[in-house]
Parts: structure tokens; C-alpha cells; sequence
């Protein structure tokens, strides 16, 4: 684990979440905050980020960790609903500079995306051109209907 940055673009969001739109703040609770991803040409894809700053998934804390399991179905589920896809894929890296903290992209697979952009290759419908991005009112839109949907964030204690 290391300690949040100005470099840390998760750690810069988490810091003024009270006046985020509502693509940046679906949901949260002490743990995880739920957001639309950024740059990307596909409408409902959710990046699920710890609260706190972290930069390997074996630094989650056994309470991050209960949460996550339930947090990925969850959302996974609304996701479903709101966007019609056929399945959702669940991908962890963090990796790119200035997005080192651990996040998990759920991704909803649409029934007719194109072979060769199904699995892994999903990826590539990340840092399109501006005129391929989602635009900032669909994101909003998408992140309210997803919200709606899953309510408040599920506890591992609530089972």
C-alpha cells in the first residue's frame, strides 16, 4: 500500500466527491465508491474503486475484500438490467500511470459486440476518439438508472 498522491487520480475524485456528477459517485459507503468509466466508448462500464488508497488487490482488507464479492454481483446485476447486455466482464489491473490504485472495471459484454472485441479485447473500447466517447449526459443518465437500481451499496453483512 502506499499513500494517495495528487498524481492518484482515484485519490483526487475521492477528495471532492460531494460535488462530483453522478457518473463519479453511483454509489458508495466507507469502502467502495461506484463510477462510470472515463474515456470510453460504451455506455454502463463501471469501475468499482476502493475508498481508501491502494495499489495491490492483496492489500485489501478482509472487510474491502467481503464487500467486493458482493459489490461485483450487485452491480453486475444493475448493470444487466439498465443496459441489456448479455454478460459482464470483471477485469483488474491498475496499471496505467496516475491510475495505480486498484479498481475493477465491470464491463457489460452487449450481445452483438463484435467477436474479435469480446473477452480481453473489450479494452480497446477504452481511450476512443471524442467523437466515439460516451457522452458525459449518457454517463449520467446510465449512472442514475444504475443507482436506482441497486439502491445503496450491499454489505457483507447483509446476506
Amino acid at each position: 500500500m502506499t499513500t494517495p498522491s495528487e498524481s492518484c487520480y482515484s485519490c483526487r475524485q475521492d477528495a471532492s466527491y460531494d460535488t462530483l456528477p453522478p457518473r463519479e459517485r453511483i454509489v458508495s459507503d466507507a469502502l467502495w465508491r461506484v463510477k462510470h468509466a472515463v474515456g470510453t466508448s460504451l455506455a454502463g462500464w463501471l469501475v468499482l474503486i476502493p475508498r481508501r488508497h491502494v495499489t495491490s488487490i492483496a492489500d485489501l482488507t478482509e472487510d474491502e475484500a467481503a464487500g467486493l464479492g458482493l459489490l461485483q454481483v450487485h452491480v453486475s446485476r444493475a448493470v444487466r438490467e439498465v443496459t441489456g447486455c448479455a454478460k459482464t466482464y470483471v477485469a483488474q489491473f491498475a496499471e496505467k500511470p496516475g491510475f495505480e490504485h486498484v479498481h475493477f472495471h465491470v464491463v457489460p459484454r452487449m450481445a452483438d459486440l463484435a467477436p474479435e472485441l469480446r473477452g480481453p479485447s473489450v479494452f480497446a473500447l477504452l481511450n476512443p476518439t471524442e467523437a466515439e466517447r460516451v457522452p458525459t449526459a449518457e454517463m449520467d443518465r446510465v449512472a442514475l438508472a444504475i443507482r436506482a437500481h441497486l439502491g445503496s451499496l450491499p454489505s457483507a453483512s447483509t446476506q
